[in-house]
């Protein structure tokens, strides 16, 4: 049961302002916080209960952030660029981190937001802004799984009973936000982006979190991310899971992070089955 404290505001940042939302524990922690990225459609709301069930179980403080377009953050009118993920670690989340005076983190991103952390933690490796790196159902680089994946999404999305599903979180920002998803990864040209120049950068640990039933990448993302690093880590495959294990099953996932967390730098690369 959550009995920290939480609290709300906005940050101003380049382009507009980012809803933020802040869990903090019952006994102040020295730990560098936790920071939420979430995914293409997501956004605060749609973490549920899993960042008071972390900050609970950790000990540590939480944050998550609205990106600009989504949630309750400022509306956006055009669609990303094909850069959208590296000007998320290069402008937003040094901005957020200023603003809360966070001077060392550990970003914790789901599917695109697992890119995203990716992303800071390499562009950012100079100023050790990331003690540890957690990534989960990232994608690393575009498989045909990917693809297929997103374009059944579209479809879902094109019967109005799903799309109201999107209208509660994202309000009359609904349609950008899908768009901005399908219409960007569905792209010929940005059929070959990835992140492997970022990979090579990372040097904190890292924890690759996949499950074996993800419809939009195989277990090849979390070895490859994992193998690609310059640090310590670890990819974790969880059995019968798909695309979102935080809610598939949050009680191991917090497990995992927190022994990972727990062991600092004694990861080495290796592949396990939860």
């Amino acid at each position: 049961m959550w009995r920290g404290k939480t609290e709300e505001k906005y940050v101003d940042v380049p382009g507009g302002s980012i809803y933020v939302r802040v869990w903090h524990p019952v006994e102040p922690s020295l730990s560098p916080p936790i920071v939420l990225l979430h995914d293409s459609l997501g956004c605060v709301a749609l973490w549920r209960e899993f960042p008071a069930q972390l900050s609970l179980s950790l000990g540590r403080t939480v944050v998550a952030y609205d990106r600009l377009g989504l949630g309750r953050s400022s509306e956006r009118l055009e669609r990303p660029s094909r850069r959208f993920i590296d000007e998320e670690a290069e402008i937003v989340f040094p901005s957020l981190c200023a603003s809360l005076g966070l001077e060392a983190v550990v970003p914790f991103g789901h599917s695109v937001g697992g890119g995203m952390a990716i992303a800071v933690a390499a562009i950012h490796s100079r100023a050790k802004l990331c003690s540890s790196l957690i990534a989960e159902s990232a994608q690393p680089f575009i498989e045909e799984q990917t693809i297929s994946g997103i374009e059944a999404a579209k479809q879902y999305f094109r019967n109005p009973i799903n799309m109201e599903k999107l209208t509660k979180y994202h309000g009359n920002k609904a349609r950008w936000v899908l768009a901005a998803w399908t219409e960007t990864w569905l792209d010929p040209e940005f059929r070959g982006w990835n992140l492997v120049c970022h990979l090579k950068e990372v040097q904190c640990p890292v924890l690759a979190i996949h499950g074996d039933n993800d419809e939009y990448g195989s277990v090849a993302f979390p070895n490859f991310i994992a193998g690609s690093v310059s640090g310590h880590s670890l990819a974790v495959i969880m059995d019968g899971v798909a695309h979102v294990p935080h809610h598939e099953d949050p009680r191991k996932v917090m497990e995992i992070v927190k022994s990972f967390l727990t062991k600092g730098d004694e990861h080495n690369v290796v592949t396990v089955s939860s």
